[in-house]
């Protein structure tokens, strides 16, 4: 009881403290890639709490087809270092070396989450409160609209009733479900 009774506090710390902060890199990466409006408030603060890090990071390396290498590097060094101290607190006397191969599965769930709660925070929005401007549902929409805008070719509104976030859901789930389990297990990942 002794060792559960202090480790499983501070792992739930280390989790929410590190998935904070590499939620917002990975933020600020995918609003880069899918180029977001950069003056933002919300784009503006996700580069100020990101910058820190990111910024002595890039001078080292470099940004390749327009794609933030620096931000990637920092988002597995990220997740690497937050396993790390999970398997040391936990004990579960598995090669830290191991870390730096589990922390990929972890990324791009986070990814497709990312994209996936988007999606949804859309709709539910889109339904609640439809046609008023704020920073935070823009971005939203910036970060979704490159999924959205296939899935409508496919599958027009009907009746008003546009489907495709329904199907782009569906998709990433899929992705979720058919990538993940195989990468874990290539991985040898603890974290299922």
């Amino acid at each position: 009881m002794g060792s559960n009774y202090l480790s499983n506090p501070l792992i739930f710390l280390i989790h929410v403290l590190f998935g904070l902060y590499i939620l917002a890199v990975m933020l600020r990466f995918l609003l880069q890639l899918t180029r977001a409006d950069f003056y933002n408030p919300v784009s503006q603060f996700i580069v100020k709490i990101t910058a820190p890090l990111l910024n002595p990071l890039r001078r080292v390396t470099p940004g390749l087809a327009g794609i933030d290498l620096a931000s990637l590097v920092l988002l597995w060094l990220l997740q690497t270092v937050e396993l790390a101290l999970i398997v040391i607190i936990s004990g579960m006397g598995s090669s830290l070396v191991l870390t730096f191969l589990w922390a990929l599965p972890e990324l791009i769930n986070l990814a497709i989450n990312v994209f996936l709660f988007a999606t949804l925070i859309q709709v539910i929005l889109s339904w609640v409160n439809p046609g008023t401007y704020n920073p935070a549902m823009n971005l939203i929409h910036s970060l979704t609209e490159p999924l959205l805008r296939p899935a409508r070719r496919v599958i027009p509104p009907i009746s008003g009733l546009d489907l495709s976030p329904m199907a782009v859901m569906v998709g990433l789930t899929l992705l979720k479900m058919l990538l993940l389990p195989p990468l874990q297990l290539v991985t040898g990942t603890p974290f299922r």
